[in-house]
């Protein structure tokens, strides 16, 4: 099993939902998505972040 720590994005909507976007092997990788993200300006009063991941990718 690959004991590599994972990179997650992540969105929370103006409700406070939470969702996972994507998960990426590197926190490089996580950050350039997270970052593309956030020009394009997104939607109203969301937030978005990276977080690291012990848990595999499915």
């Amino acid at each position: 099993m690959d004991n590599a720590i994972r990179w997650q994005v992540w969105r929370q909507d103006d409700n406070g939902a939470r969702f996972l976007i994507a998960s990426y092997d590197t926190e490089d990788e996580a950050r350039t998505r997270l970052a593309r993200m956030e020009a394009t300006g997104g939607h109203h009063k969301q937030l978005y972040w990276t977080a690291r991941s012990d848990r595999p990718l499915r």
